[in-house]
């Protein structure tokens, strides 16, 4: 899904990553469950681009959902694989992922009809850690927004208006939601609100569902 000359969305059966291009270059943020390179291999090709293109993959968190092709996507042409320190044994395979606090029904539901079924993904070396408050090339500042894991990150690039949240942030119908499956809800609900707060927003990249405005991701706020 073409969302910008800049952008694209690429869904997978469970989950999402993005393509952000950079003249010839591109940033994969996240790589969709283990098996997903040949989907993301074709993405880059219908931008008339080969995977070399690929400069970097960012995780947004270490999940099988998002961080499950990354060693695949690493292996092609050695893009260095960026995670923020506190899921990087996570993504690493040294450490299991946090368990989430379930407190709902129809969130119970949800994760055990969905979470069982994705593959395990396979360790990936970490190449560049994170932290909140760095900078990447092409405007990039990397927020840290814990509480879905406790090393889940924002992408914001301002000068053009595009926040990339990762799980921390979902839509649903329509309409924004907090994302399920966090193993800290108190701060996933302030990591929330601070991304809502954000100035120089205009497209709103989640990781399940439709992309959104600022404005939906602030309302939903309250």
């Amino acid at each position: 899904m073409r969302i910008s000359e800049r952008l694209t969305m690429l869904r997978f059966d469970v989950g999402q990553a993005y393509l952000w291009r950079d003249g010839d270059d591109l940033t994969l943020i996240d790589t969709g469950p283990a098996g997903s390179g040949p989907l993301i291999a074709a993405a880059v090709r219908a931008l008339g681009l080969d995977t070399a293109a690929i400069r970097r993959v960012v995780l947004t968190h270490g999940h099988n959902d998002h961080a499950g092709s990354a060693a695949e996507v690493r292996s092609w042409h050695g893009a260095p694989v960026h995670a923020h320190r506190a899921d990087t044994a996570l993504v690493e395979g040294a450490a299991p992922p946090p368990e989430p606090v379930i407190d709902e029904p129809w969130e119970r539901e949800l994760f055990d009809r969905i979470v069982p079924g994705v593959p395990a993904a396979p360790g990936c070396p970490v190449d560049v850690v994170l932290d909140g408050g760095d900078t990447l090339d092409g405007g990039f500042r990397v927020l840290s927004v814990p509480g879905h894991t406790p090393g889940s990150v924002a992408l914001h690039v301002p000068e053009h208006g595009v926040l990339f949240t990762g799980d921390t942030v979902a839509t649903h119908e329509g309409r924004v939601i907090l994302g399920v499956f966090n193993s800290d809800p108190a701060r996933a609900r302030a990591s929330f609100a601070l991304q809502a707060a954000l100035d120089e927003v205009e497209v709103v990249c989640v990781g399940h569902g439709d992309p959104v405005g600022a404005r939906a991701l602030r309302a939903a706020v309250g």
